[in-house]
């Protein structure tokens, strides 16, 4: 490596970090440490992070060991303002003189804009990387994304967790830092069990493998994961089944050891009466365990628990796993068999003493709600009313359960298990769960239509409620998951091709509101943000933000018909007559928005004077018979591709017709005309929006 570059570790010694923002904690230390040196000019070979329970650091290798000098040229006052006619100085020249810091004879002339000026050379001389580091690691470790800080002893430092070590180097040397009351040094620690020493680290560069070797600590984050999932893996393929290996969980798992060693064990089959979910989730929640599956896919009464060190009686870790995982499981199915002797229905008084919001009343007041919407959208998508209705009266019921109470995660799940226990319609149980769908981006929408039914009206009760009294997402602020639950009904409509009007459906759900006064125009300001989330969700599938213009302009109220819509566009501007047909449509929209709607049935044949004003006519009025019936029954991509043949006849019109006639007649005759070429493609979307200009 060359002289002027050398290796930079940052390592943050800690007590236990939190889990679940490790990994973003550590990526936020490597990118705001990098856009510093950016900043500062210094460049760098590559980055890499490391995290662990007990540490965060960075290391980059090929750092500049100091800023690049940089000229400066100054301009001073034009030569002619600079000296009088005896050539004497001006105060002008002296004063340009004395903030250079310079005698007048050692200014220079050059030239700028095409004039003579006074100017002044000099260099910036770069500084040291070393002198720079303090003050951008203190910025740095400022800026960290922490939720919430710590103070700890008398200092008034705060950070996510205490310090305890600090290592600054550049190379083979320490740079003197002080954070957090601790003087940087070259000492890094191992495992806190397997190697609870101090390992001397004699460059920068040995770090990761020091750890390794020494500290018994697999300190890149990644690779630990990696080996996580390794080791889990080859637990699982030993017994000749399948370790459930959940990425949240392995997130976390990896979070929490510096030296991955998985072990298996055993607990008592009985627990496989609960609900799988339930018993998965205990594992996972209370112990970080995985769970395991035969080849069909059933669970076996074992785990697979990752444990933080290399133990000498690894018999005794697992009994030790399996002595507290007994209780969790028995606590469990004590919730469910004491769940199951209340029934759902019985519940339902109850939800009055949930509140679902202040001015919104109780969850049994939503539930009311979602049962009128439901049965209007059951009937609009022909599903059935009554079994809609019934799965919207249980919907919450669960909530008032102890499975539920303890794992909140498993709403909708046990309401399903509870429904089929109380002998409901295998329909109503299967919504219950299915309510809650998608439950995140890029998850399954509900597969049965009750369920979608379901989800549509919950969904869409709670951004109308919220939005009614006046409380939408601002920013980064949707506590409600409003633009989440928007974006799901979208999902469920487009992908399961429920032609439902969202417009009617958010008034209907409006109508629910009873006794209840919400914001003056509701029910456009949902419908707005609601098609808003649409703009996102074509983004995400590269559908160009013109394309999506062009259908939003016409105002389709209808999702699957906007979705319809935009495949038959994103298809047309593909063909070649595309922007021709978009620039004419430009063209004619200029025109007129000058002079207002024309109606289109003011077209006289007998104002003619060109044959191509009757050619184009004769076209349209062909080209209406065959494409308005596609229109009609959503085959938007067949009559677009029709429309395509029009590019040649109209671009003839522009060519030898001169629309603004100077005969008042004739010249609201072809502005006529133009409308109803102009309403042609309005009948899908307007089309201009594709022209590039």
């Amino acid at each position: 490596m060359s002289t002027d570059k050398k290796d930079l570790l940052l390592e943050v010694g800690t007590e236990e970090l939190p889990p679940k923002a490790l990994a973003s904690l550590s990526q936020a230390l490597e990118t705001q440490l990098c856009a510093q040196l950016d900043d500062h000019e210094l460049s760098y070979e590559s980055s890499s992070r490391f995290a662990t329970p007990r540490r965060l650091a960075v290391l980059l290798k090929g750092l500049d060991l100091k800023q690049p000098d940089r000229a400066n040229l100054r301009f001073g006052p034009a030569v002619s303002a600079a000296f009088d006619e005896d050539g004497n100085p001006t105060k002008a020249a002296q004063g340009f003189a004395r903030s250079c810091g310079v005698n007048l004879n050692e200014l220079e002339r050059s030239q700028k804009d095409g004039v003579d000026k006074l100017s002044y050379s000099s260099v910036n001389m770069g500084q040291q990387t070393s002198t720079l580091l303090p003050e951008m690691l203190k910025t740095v470790l400022s800026q960290l994304p922490v939720p919430k800080r710590m103070r700890w002893g008398s200092s008034r430092d705060e950070f996510v967790r205490p310090v305890h070590w600090l290592i600054v180097m550049l190379g083979e040397s320490v740079v003197p830092v002080s954070l957090f009351g601790i003087e940087s040094g070259s000492n890094t620690r191992g495992h806190r069990f397997m190697h609870n020493e101090e390992i001397v680290l004699d460059q920068a560069c040995d770090y990761e493998e020091k750890l390794a070797t020494v500290g018994k600590v697999v300190a890149n984050f990644y690779h630990r994961l990696a080996l996580v999932e390794k080791l889990v893996t080859e637990q699982a393929d030993a017994l000749g089944a399948q370790a459930q290996i959940d990425q949240d969980l392995l997130q976390e798992v990896t979070s929490l050891v510096e030296y991955p060693v998985a072990l298996t064990g055993n607990f008592d089959p009985q627990f496989l009466e609960l609900p799988p979910e339930a018993l998965i989730l205990a594992l996972k929640s209370h112990q970080k365990c995985f769970c395991v599956v035969d080849g069909n896919g059933q669970l076996l009464p074992k785990f697979i628990a990752v444990s933080n060190l290399q133990s000498k009686e690894p018999a005794r870790v697992v009994e030790g796993n399996e002595r507290v995982i007994r209780p969790r499981l028995a606590d469990a199915r004590f919730f469910f068999e004491t769940d199951k002797k209340v029934s759902l229905a019985d519940r339902i008084p109850d939800l009055d003493r949930l509140r679902f919001q202040d001015r919104l009343g109780s969850v049994r007041d939503k539930t009311e709600r979602v049962k009128k919407l439901a049965q209007w959208v059951a009937e609009q998508i022909k599903a059935d009313a009554t079994v809609c209705a019934r799965a919207a009266l249980l919907s919450k019921s669960d909530l008032l359960t102890q499975m539920v109470g303890e794992f909140t995660d498993l709403q909708g799940v046990m309401g399903y298990y509870y429904a089929l226990n109380d002998g409901e319609a295998a329909a109503v149980a299967t919504a219950l769960n299915e309510q809650y769908q998608p439950r995140h981006a890029g998850a399954s929408v509900p597969a049965t239509l009750t369920g979608a039914v379901l989800a549509i009206s919950d969904k869409l009760d709670t951004i109308v409620a919220m939005f009614g009294i006046g409380q939408p997402p601002t920013g980064s602020k949707d506590p409600f998951a409003l633009r989440r639950s928007a974006l799901g009904v979208l999902r469920i409509l487009v992908e399961k091709e429920l032609d439902l009007d969202l417009y009617e459906a958010i008034k209907k759900s409006i109508d629910t509101f009873s006794g209840l006064e919400l914001e003056k125009d509701c029910s456009d300001l949902v419908f707005e943000f609601m098609i808003e989330r649409l703009r996102a969700f074509y983004a995400d599938k590269n559908i160009a933000s013109e394309i999506f213009q062009s259908v939003l302009a016409v105002r389709p109220t209808r999702p699957l018909d906007f979705s319809q819509r935009i495949e038959a566009v994103n298809c047309f501007a593909r063909l070649p007559e595309a922007q021709d047909l978009a620039a004419a449509n430009k063209r004619v929209a200029n025109i007129l928005a000058k002079h207002g709607e024309i109606k289109v049935d003011r077209v006289d044949p007998k104002l003619f004077e060109q044959e191509n004003e009757k050619s184009l006519h004769a076209l349209i009025g062909t080209k209406e018979e065959d494409v308005l019936p596609m229109f009609q029954n959503g085959d938007y991509t067949a009559g677009l591709q029709a429309l395509a043949q029009l590019r040649d006849e109209v671009d003839a019109f522009f060519d030898t017709v001169l629309v603004m006639s100077e005969d008042p007649a004739v010249q609201a005759n072809r502005l006529a005309l133009l409308q109803s070429l102009r309403n042609l493609f309005l009948g899908v979307a307007d089309i201009s929006h594709l022209h590039k200009s």
